[in-house]
């Protein structure tokens, strides 16, 4: 008789076992919060605006959080590889925190902005940390879960944020759309950091003069590259020679920066980890252009209320989730090629029609048929989202070696910050000179059409 105790294999970790539960919990916490307050404030921002007189500094309260995201992230990733993540988690949470309740408080439009600064400010280190610790956290087998569960995060928000942000605004006013981020922001803090406080430091990196002088450079580029992407701004709104100084002053201060924070090559989409970084930035300027003017144009143009363009919206939010879950079950490299080329002509399809739906329609009260091909259209540039960006997710952190994932998860951010800014610079001022959105929304279907193009480089052979 065999008295040897049975065995059985063990079961293959999931993203909530033991060490790993926790800090997906407060992952999934955090990102929660972000997304909801980024699509509250896409919703409520028509009103706020109306509030305080602001139209014109409307795009610039969506441009200043990006543009001030672009150093918070070069400081995020130089921490994350130097100190690991709990630092810059701390230092983003408390900035984010302060930025929302200026935001909250303002009285103004520009100290409205001022307030989205800071947020900005700290969002931007909070995108690298959840990257870099999160990937450090879980093993590599998962990290397709991992960023399919970060999309999957915006899910509830995508459903209620919108309409709760409508609601908000009318029974309570626009500042609690601040203010109840801000009270339920330190829950998240407290399931977070205690995992990032477990993770091992990194190993002290050897004392090099050019590696001090290098991230000091890097930390002024991207100083120069938020101060380039104001000027943008600035430009969009002014007129005659100043504005036309601000431009080209704005144009060559953020080329620069880019020249400097990017991995080489990524300005003219070089195959493999240049492509994947240029990719996310013309990903995330388009869907991000047509996603903050989407609301204006609908309640300004088509006579919505912000109740349904919040509604519109939550339709985008939901088709991402399920583009996401559908790029989850994508394996092999193949696969996940063929997967981002299909969201990339699905964004640039639906911005596109959403355009053209905007154009035949104008400043006129919206028909039934146009309704439908708003949301259609809405829809499929949301699945295309929710395709596209965790395969490039998951790309980038296969193309960096772990001494690298910092840097390279906060040049993916920068490439996200810099070319948004400059896109919604560019859609202010048509948004001011146009009578419609349909070109800021042609804009946009642009955007996303030049990254289909590309598709193709971000898998290089057998990758």
């Amino acid at each position: 008789m065999n008295l040897a105790p049975s065995s059985s294999a063990a079961p293959p970790p999931t993203l909530f076992s033991a060490g790993s539960a926790g800090a997906c919990i407060g992952a999934v916490a955090l990102i929660t919060l972000l997304a909801f307050e980024t699509l509250a404030v896409a919703t409520a921002m028509p009103a706020v605006a109306t509030a305080l007189d602001g139209m014109a500094l409307y795009a610039l309260a969506f441009g200043g959080p990006l543009a001030a995201s672009v150093p918070g992230m070069v400081l995020a990733g130089l921490w994350s590889d130097r100190h690991g993540v709990m630092r810059a988690s701390a230092w983003g949470l408390a900035l984010f925190a302060l930025g929302l309740l200026v935001a909250g408080l303002a009285a103004s439009m520009p100290m409205l902005v001022a307030g989205r600064v800071l947020q900005g400010l700290g969002s931007g280190m909070l995108g690298v940390t959840l990257y870099v610790g999160m990937g450090q956290v879980v093993p590599p087998a998962l990290h397709p879960r991992l960023f399919s569960l970060f999309a999957t995060a915006w899910v509830v928000p995508g459903l209620v944020g919108p309409m709760l942000a409508a609601w908000l605004a009318s029974q309570l006013g626009w500042r609690s759309v601040f203010l109840v981020v801000l009270a339920v922001l330190p829950v998240a803090a407290v399931l977070l950091l205690p995992a990032y406080a477990r993770l091992p430091r990194p190993a002290p990196l050897p004392a090099d003069a050019g590696a001090l002088t290098s991230a000091r450079v890097r930390l002024a580029a991207a100083l120069l590259g938020a101060v380039g992407a104001l000027l943008l701004h600035g430009a969009a709104g002014g007129d005659g020679l100043l504005g036309g100084l601000g431009l080209v002053a704005g144009l060559l201060l953020a080329w620069w920066a880019a020249r400097r924070l990017l991995p080489a090559g990524s300005l003219r989409m070089a195959p493999g980890l240049p492509a994947v970084i240029a990719m996310r930035g013309l990903l995330a300027a388009a869907f991000a252009t047509a996603e903050v003017f989407l609301p204006l144009a609908l309640t300004r143009d088509q006579g919505w209320s912000l109740l349904h363009a919040g509604w519109a919206l939550s339709v985008g939010a939901v088709a991402w989730s399920l583009g996401s879950a559908v790029q989850a079950r994508l394996s092999e490299p193949c696969q996940r090629a063929l997967g981002l080329q299909a969201g990339m002509v699905l964004i640039t399809a639906g911005i596109g029609l959403l355009s053209l739906t905007l154009a035949l329609h104008g400043r006129t009260p919206g028909s039934v048929l146009a309704v439908a091909l708003v949301v259609f259209s809405w829809a499929l540039s949301g699945l295309g989202v929710g395709l596209a960006f965790p395969i490039l997710s998951v790309q980038l952190l296969k193309l960096s070696a772990p001494s690298e994932q910092g840097l390279n998860s906060s040049a993916m951010q920068l490439a996200d910050a810099l070319v948004t800014t400059a896109a919604l610079a560019a859609a202010g001022l048509l948004a001011l000179h146009l009578p419609d959105a349909a070109g800021v929304m042609a804009l946009a279907a642009t955007l996303a059409c030049v990254g289909a193009l590309g598709a193709r480089r971000v898998f290089p052979a057998g990758v």
